[in-house]
């Protein structure tokens, strides 16, 4: 295997298996051209990843591996059991997340794999993060 097809192999890895869609459909260009502060998302009806060309976001890899687990984790039906401690309530407080206990909660996990340090996780977060992946 050449340095390339071990480096891609890397990213598929950390992608979980799920790949980057490079074209964008014309809504989803516009949401991103509209939305520069959106670094990406993950596409459930395609389970692909997509990543905003007007981002300012130069971290994408840790956004890919972020959809990467929001993508797997719908794909098995599995919404974290924890707690959202009032920290992150506040966080997410304002944005498409407020209220929506589930996705903050899949959010929380997302960022705890991408190494995030906004999920700011609790160590019962983390202690359930590593149940879910196997550590």
């Amino acid at each position: 295997m050449n340095a390339k097809e071990y480096a891609q192999k890397r990213v598929d890895d950390k992608l979980l298996g799920y790949k980057i869609r490079p074209k964008l459909f014309p809504g989803e260009d516009s949401y991103f051209k509209q939305n520069p502060n959106v670094a990406g998302m993950a596409n459930f009806e395609t389970n692909d990843i997509i990543l905003n060309p007007y981002s300012k976001d130069r971290n994408m890899e840790s956004v890919a591996m972020n959809e990467a687990m929001r993508l797997k984790m719908r794909k098995e039906g599995f919404v974290p059991d924890i707690e959202i401690s009032d920290e992150q309530r506040q966080f997410f407080k304002g944005t498409e997340y407020e209220g929506n206990d589930d996705a903050i909660k899949e959010t929380i996990f997302a960022r705890i794999y991408s190494k995030d340090s906004s999920a700011n996780a609790t160590e019962d977060q983390m202690k359930a993060y590593n149940e879910y992946i196997g550590k």
